[in-house]
């Protein structure tokens, strides 16, 4: 059963190369917090916004090109995700954020405020990043010439997304070592680490601890 209905209104944006016409949503069915009925944001077509789940987009919000918002996902306020974008499990996405390109959003990670999340960033879990100087992506690196991201967490710390690594950077050094030693592949994630260090903020409050 489909769980919303595009209601006729439309819109249109710019994009490089090709004007985009997006339509409102209405909720056809209760689900999580949303109720029959209730006006959400702004798609380009329905693979945009998975039907099963609880995922819904609010407000202003809009999603388009191929990306997609899924499972139990929220996407509200001004945010935009768009490309071949993923959002999806309990992930958050709010305020002027922008999730573009290849990037992926999971899990229980939040992203707001004037955050930005493109190339082949993969925030998850842990995620708390609302500024563009929270998530730096490396890449390609590595024995698989694959990309690295290092993005700030709910404890004020760095996390790092790395292959089939999910951790803390004190860990992902660790397990650096005990793989490559002090071959180049090791020497080439120590240098990023040490460069993610340097590039994001874990300073300051977070935009929701100010407004409390």
């Amino acid at each position: 059963m489909k769980k919303y209905e595009f209601t006729g209104e439309v819109k249109e944006i710019e994009m490089p190369h090709r004007t985009v016409t997006l339509h409102r949503i209405r909720a056809t069915a209760a689900f999580g917090a949303v109720e029959d009925g209730t006006l959400g944001g702004w798609i380009e077509k329905e693979e945009n916004l998975q039907h099963e789940g609880k995922a819904w987009i609010y407000n202003n919000a809009k999603v388009y090109g191929d990306a997609k918002v899924w499972g139990n996902a929220e996407v509200w306020g001004n945010a935009e995700v768009y490309n071949n974008a993923k959002v999806c499990g309990d992930a958050e996405v709010w305020g002027n954020a922008e999730v573009y390109d290849s990037a992926e959003v999971w899990g229980n990670a939040k992203v707001y405020g004037d955050a930005k999340v493109w190339g082949n960033a993969e925030v998850y879990s842990n995620a708390e990043v609302w500024d563009a100087n929270h998530v730096l992506v490396i890449g390609a690196v590595g024995s698989r010439y694959d990309f690295t991201t290092f993005y700030r967490d709910k404890e004020n710390e760095i996390t790092v997304r790395c292959g089939c690594f999910l951790g803390k950077i004190d860990k992902f050094l660790e397990k650096v070592i005990k793989t490559h030693g002090d071959a180049k592949h090791a020497r080439v994630y120590r240098a990023a680490a040490e460069l993610a260090e340097l590039q994001i903020d874990l300073s300051g409050k977070s935009p929701k601890e100010n407004e409390g």
